[in-house]
């Protein structure tokens, strides 16, 4: 299992300073929506530069012109960005032909998903990973439930989890078996983020 952090509603400062005590315990850097809209490629860049040895996602949320933002996220740095699950089917095809040009992957957010019909759609279409994920806005009402497994049963998906995780929550989720688990305030806000995404890191291994 891969531990992801998710960069997100932080300054670009704030940023460089959690990575610096904790790009040796994560997988996976993310850098978030938010961010790239604030900042743009030349943070993403930077990012790519400082943590070669990372993989890192920038999490565009692509729901129209695949191809374009595929290819601008890869020329940036990105080995994965992702594409929202109810996008156009030739949107996701798109942004997938040109992951596999370039060797990397495209993630499919499953955000507002809740059709078996659209998975089994997403699966014909050669999608391999996707994202089971509670919102921001959602999780002022509710947090990540492992009733969200129940989406991709049966399925050939890689899968990563997302949506307020906390070190509390790991240990059930783990027995599901996710690919990737993606912890942000969690590790971001902690006191000391480095301990913080240690204790995470060796849960999950």
């Amino acid at each position: 299992m891969k531990l992801q952090l998710a960069l997100d509603r932080l300054t670009k400062e704030e940023c460089l300073q959690v990575l610096a005590h904790t790009h040796q315990m994560v997988d996976i850097i993310e850098i978030g929506t938010g961010i790239i809209k604030e900042y743009g490629m030349s943070l993403v860049r930077k990012i790519r530069d400082l943590y070669p040895h990372n993989i890192l996602l920038i999490d565009m949320k692509t729901c129209d012109a695949g191809k374009h933002e595929a290819k601008q996220a890869f020329a940036a740095g990105a080995d994965i960005t992702t594409a929202m699950g109810f996008s156009s089917n030739q949107t996701i095809i798109d942004m997938l032909e040109v992951a596999k040009k370039e060797n990397k992957q495209v993630l499919v957010d499953l955000l507002g998903i809740n059709s078996d019909k659209r998975m089994n759609e997403l699966q014909d279409l050669g999608v391999n990973l996707v994202g089971l994920h509670v919102g921001k806005d959602e999780q002022k009402e509710t947090s990540f439930s492992t009733e969200l497994f129940s989406l991709v049963k049966g399925l050939e998906f890689n899968v990563a989890v997302a949506g307020g995780i906390n070190l509390t929550m790991v240990p059930e989720i783990k027995k599901y078996q996710p690919d990737i688990i993606i912890v942000g305030s969690a590790i971001t806000k902690a006191e000391n983020p480095d301990k913080t995404a240690k204790l995470f890191k060796s849960i999950l291994q």
